[in-house]
């Protein structure tokens, strides 16, 4: 089947090229009628007798130049006749009619084709000859009726070939060409063999001369002529052993090919697999090792790169975790020095503060009050109490602040701005007043004449975050110490002296970027001689703990 439809594809591309070299003779005969009909000279006279005026035997004469000059540039043209409307011969000089010449018909659908050249078929008074008729129509007088112009073709000028050679070329193919009465035009058939009532029987196969052939037609759009191909069925089995042995040998290469392709592709899927089983057991006993071994396929290196990613992502969460884990030990152990009795600390502070009352030292008992609620927020433990409210913090660097003023006497000016909206917002306990410390440390101490220190806590420009900023108006600092604090921060280093114990920017950065993680951490602006501004962002809703 394959074989006779690939013979049939063949059939049918010949069949195609006839029908493209039919239409290009039958194009130049066409051209050659046009330009016949449209000179100036065969319009002028065909004019002359469209209005009525006979046309001298002379102008009759004059018609042959005219006709010859275009005769020369064509072939297998045997004549042209010239006829009135009323179908009288005006070229050559005869006397014969139109009516006379074809049958009533053909003239009929001349005038059907309105100025086209129509291909009628074989002439019926010389079979060697095939007719076309069209009608003349004058340029000048809006394309009106004037007579017919009749060309007789050659017939041998239709054996036509294929590509420059024979329609037999060495495959036994076979070629007619019939007109639309279905009278044979030119052929190779075998001499009296009726091909066109063997068509008409409705068989797939057609026998001549003991041989059985395949018929293919094409019909040429422009005359309706029929091209018919037969091709020996024979011909289609060509080839039929060879094509065994081509399907054979191509079996048995592919099977070969088949199991050493299945061989290799199952070891470069199964190792990579292997392996990776093997450092995933690994882990189980807590060693956590990225895989190295790159593979050739890409499903598996996306495997290997997934779990690459999982294993760096776990140990820099252990790494988070741990340092989380030393932070807050060492401040638990802070607090739990700081935690010498504390019940007799606070009892002591009471009673100064009564005394004080009682001598009417109103502003040293305020302080005493202060120190017993900032050593009460620092020293206090309860569960849960990493994180506290922004207005926790502000309360405890207040009382911080009034004891430091106290300590400095008019050195020391300070202010606290907070919006209402952000004194919910939770924070980790302890991270505001390092840096007002810091600040009265750094700045107004660092200072002639009274500092101030300026607190604020306001809606970032963030949406769902909290500002927090201290500013001090201290020496600050040029290009070359802001830039070395920054670095000392990234690498959690206190790079100034806390002039104490107390908890340092290297502390709070810390325990920032371990509580809020995605944060920046604290932000340092400082100009010299301007003060120093440090801050940090955080978010509005409480989002707990760095998961382990």
């Amino acid at each position: 089947m394959l074989l006779r439809n690939n013979a049939e594809k063949h059939i049918q591309q010949t069949a195609v090229q006839a029908a493209g070299k039919l239409d290009v003779l039958l194009r130049q005969v066409d051209t050659f009628t046009a330009q016949v009909a449209t000179s100036a000279t065969i319009q002028r006279l065909m004019a002359q007798e469209a209005e009525g005026e006979k046309t001298t035997f002379a102008e009759r004469q004059s018609m042959l130049q005219e006709i010859r000059k275009h005769e020369a540039y064509t072939t297998g043209i045997r004549s042209l006749e010239l006829y009135t409307t009323d179908y009288r011969m005006l070229f050559p000089l005869t006397d014969v009619s139109l009516n006379s010449r074809v049958p009533q018909e053909w003239i009929n659908e001349a005038d059907a084709g309105m100025g086209r050249l129509v291909w009628l078929g074989l002439d019926p008074r010389n079979p060697d000859v095939v007719i076309a008729i069209r009608n003349v129509r004058l340029i000048d007088h809006s394309f009106s009726y004037a007579g017919y112009l009749m060309v007789q073709v050659e017939k041998n000028y239709f054996e036509f070939s294929v590509e420059g050679e024979s329609a037999d070329n060495g495959s036994g193919e076979m070629m007619g060409l019939f007109d639309g009465a279905g009278k044979l035009v030119t052929s190779d058939f075998p001499e009296g063999a009726d091909v066109e009532g063997m068509l008409h029987s409705g068989a797939k196969t057609i026998e001549l001369n003991g041989s059985t052939y395949m018929p293919i037609q094409k019909r040429s759009e422009a005359t309706g002529w029929r091209i018919i191909i037969l091709t020996p069925v024979n011909y289609a089995a060509e080839g039929i052993s060879v094509l065994r042995t081509v399907v054979v040998v191509s079996v048995i290469i592919g099977g070969g090919l088949f199991l050493v392709m299945t061989f290799i592709l199952s070891t470069m899927i199964t190792r990579p697999i292997l392996n990776l089983i093997k450092v995933m057991r690994g882990a189980k006993l807590g060693t956590l090792k990225p895989i190295s071994v790159p593979s050739s396929a890409m499903e598996i290196n996306e495997l290997n790169n997934t779990y690459n990613q999982m294993v760096d992502s776990l140990n820099e969460l252990i790494e988070v975790v741990y340092q989380k884990e030393i932070v807050q030990s060492r401040t638990e152990l802070k607090a739990l020095q700081a935690q010498i009795n504390p019940h007799f600390l606070f009892n002591t502070l009471e009673a100064f503060y009564w005394a004080l009352e009682e001598k009417g030292e109103e502003e040293l008992a305020e302080i005493v009050v202060a120190m017993s609620g900032l050593f009460r927020y620092v020293i206090a433990k309860t569960d849960g109490d990493e994180w506290v409210t922004v207005g926790d913090e502000l309360d405890h660097a207040e009382r911080y602040l009034k004891i430091m003023d106290m300590r400095m006497v008019d050195r020391l000016s300070w202010s606290i701005e907070a919006d209402e909206e952000c004194r919910g917002a939770p924070v980790p306990k302890l991270l505001v007043q390092p840096l007002v410390e810091n600040a009265i440390l750094h700045g107004v101490e660092q200072r002639l004449g009274r500092g101030t220190v300026l607190l604020r806590a306001t809606p970032s420009d963030r949406p769902g975050y909290t500002r927090i900023e201290v500013t001090d108006n201290g020496p600050g600092m040029d290009d070359e110490k802001l830039l070395a604090l920054r670095c000392s921060l990234e690498k959690g280093l206190n790079s100034r002296s806390e002039g104490g114990n107390g908890v340092g920017l290297a502390n709070v950065q810390k325990r920032l970027m371990l509580y809020v993680p995605g944060g920046e951490g604290l932000t340092v602006h400082s100009s010299e001689g301007q003060g120093t501004t440090v801050s940090f962002e955080i978010p509005n809703a409480h989002k707990g703990e760095v998961e382990s």
